[in-house]
């Protein structure tokens, strides 16, 4: 089973920016991480970060089709790419959106996802756990009789 893990803008920055917000993990341990949790959950992962709202669209066209599901923390594109949905209810695939801040608690711009509608859940709040969280919730997920 393949899983997507996309990261969206500024995702790079992680264990420098804001880490009372997003905790200290750097994004290369919260990927080290996932990679060992897979390892016993059975599934393989593809992991991607861009900055650039196309690049991640083109990846989801060029890689979707492989994979079994898509776990996505979109960032700040969260609230506005409409294309970013789009591209991910193209794919046809189980989409779970992660959030290392709890986005219902923040600035009234961020209470608000475009992606949500598309995705399967959202887990939000809990600092790098929220990958951790969202990524045992797809793999069960994907596992469930349809």
């Amino acid at each position: 089973m393949k899983i997507l893990v996309i990261s969206g803008p500024n995702l790079n920055r992680l264990g420098e920016r804001e880490p009372a917000l997003y905790g200290t993990a750097t994004l290369k341990q919260i990927e080290d991480t996932l990679k060992n949790d897979a390892r016993k959950l059975g599934c393989e992962l593809v992991f991607f970060q861009s900055n650039h709202e196309g690049a991640i669209i083109d990846f989801i066209q060029q890689s979707g089709h492989t994979a079994a599901g898509i776990l996505i923390n979109p960032g700040g594109l969260t609230h506005y790419s409409y294309s970013l949905r789009d591209a991910l209810a193209d794919s046809g695939k189980p989409v779970v959106e992660v959030h290392l801040s709890n986005i219902g608690a923040r600035e009234g711009f961020r209470r608000h996802s475009v992606i949500a509608p598309v995705a399967v859940g959202q887990v939000s709040g809990f600092k790098a756990e929220s990958y951790r969280l969202g990524l045992e919730a797809l793999v069960r997920y994907l596992g469930e009789p349809a």
